[in-house]
C-alpha cells in the first residue's frame, strides 16, 4: 500500500517536472505579453527613421506656413510701399506741374521785348507792298491790328493770306470786331460777342487771345452792352477787350465806370485800347511817351495816339509789351 502510493507520487511529480520542461522549452523566446491598460499604456514610440527629416506631411505644412507667413510679410510691405509712393507720387505731379506752370511763365513772348512797342492798324487790305509803304515812311510795328471780317465801305477783312504775311514780317495780330454800330443793351453786347467768338474760330485764331470790340465815339453805348460783351466773351476760349475814346468827356468813359462797378472782374480782365488823348500821326522813332486815357485802375494797355495817316492809310498806336502775350503771335 505504501510502496503503490509512493508510486503515484513519484508519478505526479515526474509528470509535473515534463509538463514544466516542455512549458519553458516552448516559452523561452517568445515571452508572454503583458496585459494592456488603456489608461497606462505608454505611447508607441516609432521605428527610427533611415533619416533626421520630419514625416513628409509636416514638411509640406511647415512649408505652407512659411509661404503664407511670407506672402503676408509681402502684402504689408506692399502696402506700405505703397502708402509711401503715393505722397511722393503727389509730390511728383505736383512738382512737374509746378514746373509747367513756370515754363510757361518764363516762355512769354513779351519777354524780348521792351516795355512800351510801337504798332499800327489798317482797315485795308495787308499786302507784301503795304508793308514796304510802312517801313520805309513810319517804321518796323510789333502789333498790328486788323479787322474780322469785311464791312462794306468801312473795313477789309482779314484773310489767311494776310494772316501769313503778317506773321512771317513777325508781328502779333490785334483782332478787331467792328459789325456793329449801336453799343447799347446786355443781350446785343452777348449776341455781338457770339458773332465775334464764331468769326475768330472760323479764321482760325487760337484760344487765349483778346478780340476788341469797336465802339466808335458816335455809337450810342451803356454799361450793359460793355458788361453782356465782356462775360460772353470771357467765358469763350477768348479774353475780352475794347477799343474806344476812352475820354472822361465821352459816353463810354461813364458807361465803362458803371460796368466796372456792376461786375469788377471787367475792370482786373478787360483790355483797353484808347484812342484818347489824339496827338497826331509819327513815324516810330517820334511816337511820344505813353500816356494813355482811360479809367483808374484799368488794363489800358493800347493806345491809339494818331489817327488817319495819308501815306499807307495806318493808324499809328503804342502798347505795352506784355499785351503780346494775347494776341496772336506767328
Amino acid at each position: 500500500m505504501t510502496e503503490t502510493i509512493f508510486n503515484r507520487v513519484l508519478t505526479i511529480v515526474i509528470g509535473f517536472l515534463l509538463c514544466c520542461a516542455v512549458y519553458f522549452y516552448f516559452t523561452e523566446d517568445n515571452p508572454k505579453p503583458v496585459a494592456s491598460n488603456p489608461t497606462a499604456q505608454a505611447p508607441s514610440t516609432p521605428p527610427p527613421s533611415t533619416n533626421d527629416k520630419p514625416p513628409q506631411v509636416n514638411e509640406q505644412d511647415n512649408e505652407q506656413k512659411e509661404n503664407k507667413n511670407e506672402n503676408e510679410k509681402n502684402n504689408e510691405n506692399e502696402q506700405n510701399n505703397n502708402k509711401d509712393e503715393q505722397p511722393k507720387e503727389q509730390e511728383k505731379e505736383k512738382n512737374e506741374n509746378e514746373q509747367q506752370q513756370n515754363s510757361e511763365e518764363q516762355a512769354k513772348p513779351s519777354d524780348d521785348l521792351p516795355d512800351i512797342v510801337w504798332g499800327i492798324d489798317s482797315a485795308s487790305e495787308t499786302t507784301t507792298d503795304f508793308y514796304a509803304c510802312v517801313k520805309e515812311n513810319f517804321g518796323d510795328p510789333v502789333i498790328f491790328g486788323r479787322y474780322l471780317g469785311d464791312r462794306e465801305g468801312i473795313s477789309a477783312g482779314l484773310t489767311e493770306e494776310q494772316v501769313k504775311i503778317i506773321h512771317a514780317k513777325g508781328d502779333f495780330i490785334l483782332p478787331i470786331y467792328n459789325h456793329f454800330n449801336d453799343a447799347t443793351g446786355y443781350d446785343n453786347g452777348v449776341s455781338q460777342a457770339n458773332e465775334a467768338i464764331k468769326m475768330a474760330d472760323e479764321l482760325g485764331i487760337p484760344e487765349g487771345v483778346a478780340i476788341f470790340a469797336d465802339i466808335e465815339p458816335d455809337y450810342p453805348v451803356d454799361s450793359e452792352f460793355i458788361r453782356g460783351w465782356f462775360e460772353t466773351i470771357e467765358g469763350s476760349q477768348y479774353k475780352s477787350g475794347i477799343y474806344g475814346v476812352f475820354d472822361p468827356e465821352q459816353a463810354l468813359f461813364a458807361a465803362y465806370q458803371e460796368a466796372g462797378q456792376n461786375n469788377p472782374a471787367i475792370i482786373e480782365q478787360n483790355y483797353i485800347w484808347t484812342a484818347a488823348p489824339s496827338i497826331g500821326i509819327t513815324a516810330e522813332a517820334k511816337a511820344p511817351e505813353f500816356n494813355p486815357s482811360a479809367p483808374e485802375g484799368s488794363l489800358a494797355w493800347g493806345w491809339q495816339y494818331g489817327l488817319d495817316a495819308e501815306t499807307c492809310n495806318i493808324d499809328t498806336n503804342l502798347f505795352k509789351g506784355e499785351l503780346v502775350d494775347v494776341l496772336w503771335g506767328p
